[in-house]
Order: structure tokens, then C-alpha cells, then sequence
């Protein structure tokens, strides 16, 4: 089985879903994604984090980010869960959840760990970028629901990082200050950084946020 790591491309595949049948690359188009599985349809924990996807639907596309589920029940199944879902989680879901009944994506993007659970996957989070390319892999025992606040603040980062010389540091949040990269020499940081800096080591330079 395929291990997908970090800068690999994410592999392309054809799938049903609730919303009709997408080839995944032309789906995403120009736009970041985020794709994460799911054990099974009708199971709590799964249907508390479609509601919260649903709910940040809009903070997602706020950032040009895609949302796209994966269960492997089947369509007509997703259907019936998606009516649970917006019934008990008071919200609306308005992305696709695909149908992997013959687990082929799952195995594609080796969401099944044996030692885990032989037949369902596990709590896998891929974020992808414009360029097609892992950006970012987390993954979850079943019983424990994912951080939609985490996944929101792992983009920002990656959304910053990519455009600027700059990484985040621990706990960063957006509008925080940032570590200057490495490979920006010191006489270059006042044209790169106008804001200006503070030079905690030689290694450690903060500047805040550029893009605020």
C-alpha cells in the first residue's frame, strides 16, 4: 500500500458523491483542499465533525479552500446520514461526501491501518495545495473527533508561509508574530520586512505578521 507523504502529488481518482461524480484534481481546479475520512455513515463522532465542517464551511472558502469528505458507505447512504447530520447539527451540508464502498480511495491514500481497524479507516486529513501537492497529512484514531479550529489555523500558516519568507512559531495564530526564515540574510530583512523585527538570536528573528 501507498504511503502519501508531504509534497507528493495528491493522487488523482474519479469518484461518486453526494453531489454528483467529480474527477478530483478538475474538481479542485485552482483552489486549496482539504479531504478527511470518516469510519462509517451514522456513527457520533463523524456526524458531530460533518457539522462542524459545515458550520466553517464558510471560513474555508473564505480562504479559497475546498472541503471534501470520504466515507466508505455509498451514496444513497450518504444521503440519508447528510439528513441526520443537518438535522442534529443545525447546519446545512453544502460539500461532497465521496462513496468509497470498495475502499480504492482509501487504499490510494492509505487511510486503513490493520493495527487500527481492518475495514474502517481512519481520521485522515490531507491538505492540499493549488499545485496538487500534500501540503499537510493528520491522522486520528477513530475515536477521537478532529480540531476544526486547528485545521483553520494550519492553513492560515500554510497560506502565509507559502507567499512570504517566513515559518510560524508554536501556538502562532493569525495576526501573531512571525519567524523570519533562515536563508533571509539580516541586511536584506529592512527591504523584505519594512514592519521591522526583533533579533532575538541570530537564528531567531520576529517580524509581525506581513500580510496584516
Amino acid at each position: 500500500m501507498a504511503t502519501v507523504r508531504l509534497g507528493d502529488i495528491a493522487p488523482d481518482f474519479e469518484a461518486e458523491t453526494s453531489q454528483g461524480k467529480i474527477e478530483f484534481h478538475q474538481w479542485l481546479g485552482d483552489s486549496w483542499g482539504i479531504l478527511f475520512s470518516h469510519p462509517a455513515d451514522f456513527t457520533p463522532v463523524c456526524t458531530t465533525e460533518l457539522g462542524t465542517a459545515a458550520l466553517y464551511y464558510p471560513e474555508f472558502k473564505k480562504r479559497n479552500v475546498k472541503v471534501i469528505a470520504l466515507s466508505v458507505d455509498g451514496v444513497d447512504s450518504h444521503m440519508e446520514w447528510i439528513k441526520d447530520i443537518n438535522e442534529t447539527q443545525n447546519t446545512t451540508v453544502d460539500f461532497p461526501i465521496i462513496a468509497d464502498e470498495g475502499k480504492h480511495i482509501a487504499e490510494l491514500y492509505d487511510m486503513i491501518h490493520p493495527n487500527a481497524s481492518e475495514s474502517f479507516t481512519v481520521r485522515s486529513v490531507f491538505i492540499i495545495g493549488p499545485d496538487k501537492k500534500i501540503k499537510l497529512t493528520l491522522t486520528y484514531p477513530a475515536s477521537t473527533g478532529r480540531n476544526f479550529d486547528e485545521l483553520l489555523r494550519v492553513i492560515d500558516s500554510l497560506q502565509l508561509t507559502a507567499n512570504y519568507s517566513v515559518a510560524t512559531p508554536a501556538n502562532w495564530k493569525d495576526g501573531d508574530s512571525v519567524v523570519i526564515s533562515p536563508a533571509v540574510k539580516d541586511e536584506d530583512i529592512p527591504t523584505k520586512f519594512p514592519k521591522g523585527y526583533e533579533r532575538v538570536k541570530p537564528y531567531l528573528r520576529m517580524t509581525p505578521q506581513p500580510n496584516k
